[in-house]
């Protein structure tokens, strides 16, 4: 049992480096599509979340549908607050009239 907690703390101490190390290397005109790539992902955590909420009253009661729910209200968060910072990530390529006129 120790060992394969150890191991899942390894897996997740790679996983946080790997991670600082790829997104550290993509350039900055690269951000706002990787960010529209990753926001579609998280949309398939909502379904996976949404599955199993609507599984866990066939199983295990009350408390697998408040967890499942509670993936569901974190992954919304995720995906909506992800899509909101991309919109404003695209607003800063916009010119305005103002500046365009000057």
């Amino acid at each position: 049992m120790e060992t394969s907690v150890i191991l899942l703390l390894f897996i997740l101490v790679l996983a946080i480096f790997l991670g600082f190390e790829l997104i550290s290397k993509v350039p900055s005109t690269l951000h706002t599509p990787l960010m529209s790539g990753s926001n579609a992902i998280s949309g398939i955590t909502i379904v996976g979340a949404l599955t199993a909420a609507g599984a866990a009253q066939y199983v295990n009661g009350w408390e697998s549908i408040a967890l499942g729910t509670l993936a569901v209200i974190f992954a919304t968060i995720n995906v909506v607050g992800g899509y909101l910072v991309t919109d404003r990530m695209l607003k800063m390529f916009k010119h305005h009239k103002s500046q365009q006129e000057k």
